[in-house]
C-alpha cells in the first residue's frame, strides 16, 4: 500500500521532464540566501544518527539548548544526518520527530541540510540501544547508512527507494529545509568499487520526486579512483557541495577550480584544527568567495570528535581539539575563535 501511495504522489507532484536545476535556477536560488554559515550538528547526547533520531533517545531539550549556542554564533544553517533504519523501524514516529526538530531549528532561525545516506565508519548498523563511546576514539559509534551489505546488493534497495521517496515527498516544500545531501562521501571506507551504482540510483529516486529544495552530493576525494564519482556528483548536483579539511591555500585553490562550473558552492565539511583547517584561516576565505561554510562539529559529546581521526582508546583530551566549538556546559574551547566567528557572521551594515 505504501508503494502505491508513493507512486501516486510522485506521478502527481514531480516536475515533468526536469531532473537537475539549470545553473541559472541554482544561482537565482543562492542569490536569495544570506551567506550560509554553520556546522554539522548532532546533539552531545547522541553517539550516532540512530541515537539522535530513535524515540527512546531523541533529546529535544539538548537540541534546543545547543542550537541556541549555534544561533548566538551567527550560524544560520546546520547539516544533519538521517538514517534509513530510523525510518524502517518507526516511519511515522521518525517523521514526527523530524517535524519537531525543524520546529526547534526554525525557532533559532537556522535552516537544515539533511543527509540521507553515508559510507563512513561502522559497517553494520542496527536499531535499538546504541553502544557507549570508546574513550578517546574519534567517532567510535558512528554508523554507515545503509551499510555495505545492502549497498552492494541491488535486490535489497526496494525499501531504501521507499525511504527516500517518503521523506522527500513529506518534506519536499518545507521551507525550513535548505537542501538535501543525498549521500555522504560515497565510496569511502573501501567502498570505491561498490557504491557508484547505488549513488546513481539515489539520484534517480530523488529526481522522481524533484523536491523544491536543491539536491546535492559533496565531492570529498580528488584521487584518480574517485574521478567517476566526482564527475557524476559535479554534473548532477543542483548546488555544488564539497569537503575540504586542508589549509586555506588548498581550500582557495579548490574553490577556484569549482567556480568553473558556474554553480553555487557550499563547503559542507571543513575545520580540523591540527590538520591546518581552522576558523581563523579558512573561514575568511570562504566568506571572501561567498562560499557556504559548514564546519564539522558544535558541542563536544559522545561522538568524541575533539579527538583526531585514528585516535586510540585511552587518548587523553588533546590540547588542541580536532573538531567542535563548545563543551557541554556551553563554554568555548577558544573564546578567540568564538569572537572571530561572531565578527565574520555579523550582517554587513
Amino acid at each position: 500500500m505504501l508503494r502505491l501511495i508513493l507512486l501516486f504522489l510522485v506521478l502527481n507532484f514531480s516536475v515533468q521532464g526536469q531532473k537537475i536545476w539549470t545553473a541559472t535556477q541554482a544561482n537565482d536560488w543562492y542569490n536569495k540566501q544570506p551567506w550560509l554559515v554553520g556546522c554539522n550538528f548532532i546533539p552531545s547526547t547522541a553517539i550516532n544518527e540512530l541515537e539522535m533520531w530513535q524515540a527512546e533517545t531523541f533529546d529535544p531539550k539538548t537540541i534546543d539548548r545547543e542550537l541556541g549556542w549555534a544561533q548566538d554564533l551567527g550560524f544560520n544553517v546546520i547539516r544533519v544526518y538521517l538514517h534509513n533504519l530510523a525510518w524502517e523501524t518507526d516511519k511515522e514516529g521518525f517523521k514526527k520527530r523530524i517535524h519537531e526538530f525543524l520546529a526547534i531549528t526554525e525557532k533559532h532561525k537556522i535552516k537544515v541540510l539533511f543527509v540521507l545516506f553515508d559510507d563512513c565508519w561502522l559497517p553494520d548498523p542496527k536499531p535499538g540501544k546504541q553502544p557507549e563511546p570508546i574513550p578517546g576514539v574519534h567517532n567510535s559509534g558512528w554508523l554507515r547508512a545503509p551499510g555495505p551489505a545492502i549497498v552492494g546488493d541491488a535486490e535489497k534497495w526496494d525499501v531504501l527507494e521507499l525511504y527516500v521517496k517518503d521523506i522527500l515527498i513529506q518534506f519536499r516544500n518545507d521551507n525550513r529545509i535548505l537542501m538535501w545531501d543525498l549521500y555522504n562521501e560515497p565510496g569511502n571506507s573501501d567502498m570505491t568499487e561498490i557504491s557508484f551504482p547505488f549513488m546513481q540510483e539515489i539520484f534517480r529516486w530523488a529526481w522522481s520526486v524533484r523536491p523544491s529544495q536543491p539536491l546535492t552530493c559533496a565531492t570529498w576525494n580528488g584521487g584518480e579512483k574517485f574521478k567517476r564519482y566526482n564527475d557524476f556528483q559535479l554534473q548532477n548536483s543542483d548546488v555544488i557541495t564539497f569537503h575540504n579539511y586542508s589549509d586555506a591555500k588548498n581550500l582557495e585553490a579548490e574553490i577556484l577550480r569549482l567556480q568553473k562550473h558556474d554553480r553555487p558552492l557550499i563547503c559542507s565539511e571543513y575545520m580540523a584544527r591540527t590538520n591546518h583547517s581552522t576558523f581563523e584561516k579558512n573561514l575568511p576565505v570562504l566568506k571572501k568567495h561567498k562560499v557556504g561554510a559548514i564546519n564539522w562539529g558544535l558541542v563536544s559529546g559522545k561522538t568524541n570528535t575533539i579527538f583526531p581521526w585514528g585516535s586510540k582508546e585511552g587518548t587523553p583530551e588533546p590540547a588542541i581539539w580536532f573538531h567542535d566549538v563548545f563543551r557541554k556546559d556551553g563554554s568555548a574551547f577558544s573564546e578567540k575563535e568564538v569572537k572571530l566567528i561572531k565578527e565574520l557572521t555579523r550582517p554587513s551594515k
